[in-house]
């Protein structure tokens, strides 16, 4: 199988898994609605495709989630920029000569740093919602944190049974 046809389907696998775990690890939180599961996908993603296909997969998840009920406007301010930052991340680790699954504990910057600084003052005045940075930034690193965590600890085991971007591209 040629590689793009690899990444099309491992891309298609994680959006379909990022839709299967929204409602089980969803949960409402302050004005947000808690997603650890999309950091996970965001940091799996991010490694083993690249900035690109993650950012695409993260669109694709908030915008089922959304059509379903299981999310709102903000899952795009708050996985699309998680998953950026995992993928050039894990491109800045892999030219250093460092184990890339590291990267994956970078989501929380762009998801809660990026992402929530986007979705305070961009993103909420547009939906007609008024929230404080702060408190974007708790709820998001409360989701972020433990998803990015699962992430990393997924992306070990592939690593362990021989399974890393080297077997996609």
């Amino acid at each position: 199988m040629r590689p793009s046809m690899r990444k099309s389907v491992l891309a298609g696998v994680l959006s379909a898994l990022g839709i299967v775990i929204s409602p089980l690890l969803s949960f409402p939180f302050l004005v947000f609605r808690i997603y650890p599961g999309q950091h996970m996908i965001n940091a799996i993603s991010g490694v083993l495709l690249g900035p690109w296909w993650a950012a695409l997969i993260a669109l694709v998840v908030g915008t089922v989630r959304i059509a379903l009920g299981t999310g709102t406007v903000f899952a795009y301010p708050g996985g699309i920029p998680g998953a950026l930052v995992v993928g050039l991340s894990s491109w800045l680790l892999r030219k250093a000569k460092v184990r890339e699954e590291l990267a994956a504990l970078t989501e929380p910057m762009g998801t809660v740093l990026i992402g929530g600084t986007i979705a305070t003052y961009i993103v909420a005045p547009i939906v007609g919602r008024s929230v404080l940075l702060l408190a974007t930034w708790t709820s998001w690193a409360i989701s972020s944190i433990p998803g990015c965590i699962a992430g990393y600890l997924i992306l070990e085991g592939l690593r362990r049974i021989g399974f890393s971007k080297d077997t996609v591209s």
